[in-house]
């Protein structure tokens, strides 16, 4: 891709030229950051609730089939 073809790009974007628009996401690392985080939490808790009952169900499961 040409480098005029790259700033028209990034021209729509908001950006005035490659190093600038390579720039704006580095300021939203602690936002990924926070984001992972999260969804780590959220795991661990669903987990701790829904463990139990999707082992049971797994081994019911497990149970039924190897019954055949």
């Amino acid at each position: 891709m040409t480098d005029s073809r790259w700033k028209h790009l990034l021209g729509q974007r908001g950006g005035g030229d490659i190093r600038s628009a390579a720039m704006d996401d580095r300021g939203d690392v602690p936002g990924w950051v926070l984001i992972t985080l999260m969804t780590a939490g959220l795991v661990i808790i669903l987990w701790g609730v829904a463990g139990p009952a999707l082992s049971t169900v797994f081994q019911q499961a497990i149970d039924r089939v190897a019954s055949f």
